[in-house]
């Protein structure tokens, strides 16, 4: 059964839920705190606001946002899928964003893609169904399913700031490989999410300053 984290109330639940499971997380909910909910406006909408946000400051990709968004109403993969890559551009994306943005509103418009489904599936499934997409790296794909579709096993294994939390609260003595935070996660599981949730949390307690994808 899938989990979804749509509320503050859902997450609490969750991360109580995992401190029971797991004898190691009481003393890092005792130093992060209950970790806050932070959601995005899910679909098509919600996935091109983290495209628009690849490999960019935050700054920059705010304004870029607040372009492309502002250009569209409403905001609508047609819209993006007609218009002209010239007129794009001006906005300021790269030519590379609107190949991606271009080639997801195509899958969209021809029904080979349904981005709300993937919240019902199993998170690994969902997470591999945006990564085939021209474009859609894992950090996207995690973003897109743990903040716009509250998926509740959602696991971000690639996120920096996950792996330093997860190195000095489980006291390991390097950082973990992506290949290793999937057996480190699996005891959360169906609640990986929150467990990220949780991490990022703990990572900001202890190093004063927010992780990247939390942003």
């Amino acid at each position: 059964m899938t989990v979804h984290l749509n509320s503050q109330a859902d997450l609490e639940d969750a991360v109580l839920a995992l401190v029971k499971l797991d004898p190691r997380l009481p003393p890092i909910l005792a130093i992060a705190g209950m970790p806050k909910l932070r959601r995005r406006a899910p679909g098509f909408e919600g996935l091109a606001q983290i495209i628009c946000g690849q490999q960019v400051s935050v700054a920059s990709a705010s304004a870029i946002w607040g372009r492309v968004s502002g250009a569209f109403d409403p905001f609508h993969h047609d819209a993006l899928r007609k218009a002209r890559a010239d007129r794009l551009g001006r906005l300021g994306l790269s030519a590379a964003k609107i190949k991606t943005l271009k080639g997801l509103a195509r899958e969209l418009a021809a029904e080979r893609l349904n981005l709300d489904v993937l919240a019902e599936e199993d998170a690994d499934a969902a997470h591999a169904t945006l990564t085939r997409l021209h474009g859609i790296g894992p950090w996207t794909a995690d973003v897109y399913l743990l903040f716009c579709l509250g998926h509740g096993d959602a696991w971000p294994a690639g996120d920096v700031a996950i792996q330093e939390a997860i190195k000095v609260g489980l006291g390991l003595a390097t950082r973990p490989t992506v290949k290793q935070m999937a057996p480190l996660a699996e005891p959360w599981r169906p609640l990986r999410g929150a467990a990220a949730h949780l991490w990022w949390s703990y990572y900001h307690a202890i190093k004063k300053r927010e992780g990247v994808v939390a942003k």
